[in-house]
């Protein structure tokens, strides 16, 4: 899957996993709630920029998945 939101996926992801230790050591509030806010329009952000992603297959319901065939 070769899609252009894959580096904003990874970005937001690691945005969150740093907020979520920031949080346990025990930061000033007003930046924890200022990242919390960001955390949460970035999320918003991604989410519509994954659905309206431009990204097309050639692959339907038939080909099943590519990791376990049908057929074996």
């Amino acid at each position: 899957m070769k899609s252009s939101v894959i580096p904003l996926v990874v970005v937001v992801t690691a945005f969150l996993i740093c907020f979520v230790f920031m949080i346990q050591l025990n930061l000033a509030f007003d930046l924890m709630f200022y990242m919390m806010v960001a955390g949460q329009i970035l999320i918003i952000y991604m989410v519509y920029r994954v659905l309206t992603d431009n990204y097309t297959t050639t692959r339907n319901f038939d080909d099943w998945y590519e990791d376990h065939p049908m057929n074996s």
